[in-house]
Parts: structure tokens; sequence; C-alpha cells
């Protein structure tokens, strides 16, 4: 996958930051598996062959998402600032042992999922529509090979790389684009999609094994290893209890109503894409700028002020989706699922939480630990507000304790950061643009909730 490209058109590509390219590859994928779901849905696929599809994606995402995030979120902060290559040499000119210990333990991670998969197999019936996947195994195929080219738009972020990220993840993405979707369109079953999924997987692999020879020194460091996991691990265990949020909520919404309430709420349960890519991208992006002391001011001026344009850009977003919400769900589905409209308007409100960044301060600082007590009161709080406020609000009541407690959690890791490490929440956070945006999206999703302001 080669990533020099010498045209006028792409200059512009010179100026963009890390964290603009961080970003904007987090859309660019975005954007491809929403194509991809657009174009299976008009294809000649059944409903049931693109639903195999999709839950063999989930299952992928499921066994994988939290160990991938936690070891690429650990390994931001300890390139170029650990104890056990401690000379901080590891410029554009220099080779990085990290990088390859880093790919070592992705890998590692990788094949032990691959195994679990395998030996727990019927583990997997639990979901419904799975005895009638015939190709289970190239999905376990897959998580095997995928997982370890994560680490490629971090090599070219850590390596000060923001043009040639765009251009890979143009060129990849456009690559998936076509050999998923082009078996499909020339009428062949869905399972050869996820033969493409798998050969855009070994493609990166070996554009992983390029970047590595020109940037990683191959030396193999179970210190640096321990240091790693030592790190990561409460990431890990973090990302995992954030992520099962999703799913606690579906087990109370289901053990509450039937089926069809359930894929109400499920249709609803939605955050605004574009909150998430770009927060997750600046939040990112961010970690290695902790590195060194010296550079902690920099770096909080640098959210502050990144962290302002997001909320210029998104709460405008947030809200005139908010006066849309009812209108575009009836429109895309039916007016059966005008409730589900409710509960995204909800979901929007999740942008307060999203957009501010106390986390990207304490993974940076390697303040690990704290970030998994933090999930652990999120976790605690939500099962117990949402079997709380569901008595009263229905479904609605889910969504609203997943949005308070969302905040909550910020909030901790803002006190913390606060009372533990004397940060002030006014270093990082334009405290005043912050305020004037989350009372406005609250004022108007209360107007529009009860009716006060109407839209026909």
């Amino acid at each position: 996958m080669p990533t020099n490209i010498n045209t006028g058109s792409l200059v512009f590509l010179k100026k963009i930051s890390n964290i603009g390219s961080l970003q904007t590859f987090q859309i660019l994928r975005f954007t491809t598996f929403l194509l991809i779901s657009v174009i299976f849905a008009r294809s000649s696929l059944s409903v049931a062959e693109i639903g195999y599809y999709e839950l063999s994606l989930f299952i992928a995402s499921a066994v994988s998402f939290f160990w991938v995030n936690g070891l690429i979120q650990s390994l931001l902060p300890l390139y170029n600032n650990n104890k056990t290559f401690r000379v901080l040499a590891n410029s554009n000119g220099s080779k990085s042992p990290e990088l390859f210990n880093a790919f070592l333990l992705l890998s590692l991670f990788s094949l032990l999922a691959f195994i679990f998969c395998i030996l727990f197999k019927r583990a997997f019936y639990l979901f419904e529509g799975v005895r009638e996947i015939s190709f289970m195994n190239l999905v376990f195929v897959y998580i095997l090979l995928s997982n370890p080219g994560h680490l490629i738009e971090y090599i070219y972020l850590l390596r000060n790389k923001p043009g040639e990220l765009v251009i890979y993840g143009i060129t990849t993405f456009g690559i998936q684009l076509a050999i998923v979707t082009l078996p499909v369109l020339l009428g062949y079953p869905v399972e050869f999609a996820l033969w493409g999924l798998i050969v855009i997987s070994v493609l990166r692999l070996v554009w992983l094994a390029v970047l590595l020879k020109r940037h990683a020194r191959f030396r193999i460091s179970t210190g640096f290893m321990k240091e790693h996991i030592s790190l990561g691990l409460p990431l890990i265990l973090s990302s995992l209890l954030s992520g099962s949020a999703q799913y606690i909520d579906g087990i109370i919404i289901s053990a509450t109503y039937d089926a069809a309430r359930f894929a109400v709420f499920r249709f609803g349960a939605k955050e605004f894409p574009l909150v998430i890519l770009l927060a997750n991208g600046l939040s990112n992006a961010m970690l290695p700028e902790f590195s060194t002391r010296d550079k902690v001011e920099k770096a909080l001026r640098t959210i502050k002020t990144k962290s302002k344009r997001l909320m210029h850009l998104l709460f405008p977003l947030s809200i005139l989706l908010l006066f849309f919400s009812k209108v575009i769900y009836i429109n895309l589905f039916s007016e059966d699922f005008s409730r589900s409209a409710d509960v995204f308007m909800v979901y929007l409100l999740l942008i307060i939480s999203r957009l501010i960044f106390p986390q990207t301060i304490l993974i940076g600082l390697k303040k690990t630990r704290i970030v998994l007590a933090a999930s652990l009161v999120e976790i605690i709080l939500n099962v117990s507000l949402s079997i709380f406020l569901i008595r009263y609000y229905g479904i609605v009541g889910v969504a609203v304790a997943t949005s308070i407690v969302f905040l909550v959690e910020k909030l901790v890791l803002v006190g913390y950061n606060y009372f533990k490490l004397k940060i002030k929440p006014q270093d990082y956070i334009p405290l005043g643009i912050y305020l004037f945006y989350s009372l406005l999206i609250i004022v108007v999703f209360i107007l529009l909730d009860h009716r006060i302001i109407r839209l026909h």
C-alpha cells in the first residue's frame, strides 16, 4: 500500500495535523462500513444474509475491541517515555523497539482470541442466528488477521506523518469497499464478503511489515511487554466495562419488554457517529503529547483549543438533529419507530460527556487505575439507575440513565484531576462555551420532549 502521492490536488495534506489526520481516518473507516451496508441493502442479498454479515462483524468486534483499545491507548503514552527504553531517542530518524514489541503483543492477543473462539465456538450460539451462519470459521480467521493492522495508523501518528496517514486511509478503505462489495454485486453469497475482509487484512499485515521494517527496531523485550500490559490492563478492563453497558441496557430491556419493544429501543440507541469519531480521534492523538512533564501544559492548552472547535461544530449539529429526529425516524423507518426517535434524542445528549477529556490526561500521565475505577462506578450506577428509571419512563428511562451515568463518570475524572493532580478544569475545558452549549441542548431537548416546541 504505497503512500506517496505527488499531485497538486493533495498539497493540503502537508498542512494537516496529527489530530486532524486521525479524525479523518476514523471518519473514512466509519463511512466505508456505512457504504458497505447501504450497497448490501440495495443488492440481491436477503435481509437474513445481511444479518449474518452484520452479526459476524458484531462477534468479531465483541471479542476484540476492549483489548485492542487498551493496548493501543497504553502504547501511546509509553512511546518515548518508558522505564525499559529510557533514552528518548525515538525521533523521526531512529527506529523504535516499542513499536515492534507492541506488534508482538497485539499478535499474541489476536492468537489467544482466535484460540478462544475455536475452543468455545458453541458459546456464540447464545446469539440468535449464529447457528445459521455457515462461515463462522472465516470470522475467527478474520479476528486473527485483522487486529494487528490497527497498529498502522498509530505508527503514522507516532512518527508524525499525518499526510501519509490520510493517504493510507483513502487507499486501504477504498480497496476494502471494492473487494467486500464487488463479489456480492456479482451475485456471489455473502460469505465472499468475509473473504474480502480477510484479503484486506492480509494486505494490511503486509504493509504493517513494511512500516515495521522502516520504523521499528526488531528487539524483543519482556520488560517492555510487562510494562505495557501493566499500564494497559486497567484500560482493557475499563473498555470492557464501558463497552458492556450497551449489552446490559439490552438485557434490562429484553427482560422487561417483548421483542418488538426491544427492537424499538435498539433502533434508537445510537449516538451521533461524528461525535464519537472526532472525540476519540482527538483523545487518542493527544496521548503521546504527555510523554514528558514539560509538555503537559502545552498538551492541556491544545486539548482546550481543539475541543472548543469540536464544540462549535458538533453541538449545533446535534441540536439540529434533535429538531428533526422524529421526522427522520418516521420517514426512514415507519410510524412504529417514533418511540425510537425519543431514545435517539436522549442519546444525542451524550455529547455533553463526550466533548470533555479528563481521561485523556489521566491515560497520558499513566494514571490508568482511576480510569478503571470510574468505569466500575459507571457500570454499577448504570444498572441501578436503568432499573429505577425504566419503571417511570419505559425504554427512554434506560437511555436517560446512560446519559446521566456517562456524565457522572467524566465528572469523577475531572474531580480526580483537580484534587489529586491539581489540574483545574478550565486548564483543558473551555468552560464558558461548554456550559453554554450543554445548557442549550438540554433546554432544546426539554422543549421538544414536552411538546412545548412542535415540528409538523
